[in-house]
Order: structure tokens, then C-alpha cells, then sequence
């Protein structure tokens, strides 16, 4: 528990703290997320499960996704509104015979998005994504940089 709560009666602060133990999910309470299956059967979050790293080289930006036990037909990348890649899919619940006794169940089921608003300078019409070992990869490439072109100008007089 991080000590911004603490220190206001208890309450959790809308400020992430990143030294916290606790699952941080910016969409809690939003009424337009989608549902999502926990391990008590309940609602979860699967949103904060689903982990992406974002480097930027200085040829691309790329997106590193943990995708475990996920096929590529079970993952979507679009680009919405011309500058936000948003990565969605869901996790399905595996089946259950009648005579199974779960003793633990931590892996998350459910729905899951993420969305990232990407620099003025992706080439979003070559977007390109690939899937190997549970780890999606997309990779936005970027425009050149435009470099200054100087001109001197003569001074009469």
C-alpha cells in the first residue's frame, strides 16, 4: 500500500504510485469497460494483466506485448482516429470438466485493451505487427526528421 492513501484518511489517491503493491487500473470504475472474469468468477481485471513495454528507436516506435497462451487470431492491433494503436482480444476460460477440483486459479480470463496515442511522427499506413512465444511486437515507423535548411541572404547597403 503506497502512503498517499494514508495520508488522506484512508482513501485511495488517483495518483499511481508505482512503489505500490497493489494493481494499479486506470479504466476502474469507467462505465464503458468491458467485463472481465476474474478467478473468483467475478469481475476482474484483465486490463491491468496485460503488460506492454514502449521503446523508441530512432528508426520506430515498438511496442513489446505478453500475450502467454494467446493465438495472433485471438488479438486485434488497430489504429483508431488515425493516431491511437489500440491491442485488444480475450483470454477464454478453459474448460471445465464436471469431475475437476481447481485448487488455484491465477491466470486472468477476460477481455482486455490497451490504447497508446502515438507521436505526430508514426507512419501510421506501415504499421506492422508479429506474434512469437506468447509476445506480440508491433512496430510503427517513423518519419524522417526534417532537417532546417539554412539560406543566407545578401545584406545591401
Amino acid at each position: 500500500m503506497s502512503l498517499i492513501p494514508s495520508m488522506f484518511g484512508g482513501r485511495r489517491s488517483n495518483v499511481y504510485d508505482p512503489f505500490s503493491l497493489e494493481i494499479f487500473d486506470p479504466w476502474l470504475g469507467f462505465p464503458f469497460s468491458s467485463p472481465q472474469t476474474s478467478s473468483s468468477g467475478g469481475e476482474g481485471n484483465a486490463i491491468a494483466n496485460t503488460r506492454v513495454d514502449w521503446k523508441e528507436t530512432a528508426e520506430a516506435h515498438v511496442f513489446n506485448v505478453d500475450l502467454p497462451g494467446l493465438k495472433k487470431e485471438e488479438v486485434k492491433v488497430e489504429v483508431e482516429d488515425g493516431k491511437v494503436l489500440q491491442i485488444s482480444g480475450e483470454r477464454s476460460r478453459e474448460k471445465e470438466e464436471k469431475n475437476d477440483k481447481w485448487h488455484r486459479v491465477e491466470r486472468s480470463t477476460g477481455k482486455f485493451v490497451r490504447r497508446f496515442r502515438l507521436p505526430e511522427n508514426a507512419k501510421m499506413d506501415e504499421i506492422k505487427a508479429g506474434m512469437e512465444n506468447g509476445v506480440l511486437t508491433v512496430t510503427v515507423p517513423k518519419e524522417e526528421e526534417k532537417k532546417t535548411q539554412m539560406k543566407s541572404i545578401e545584406i545591401s547597403g
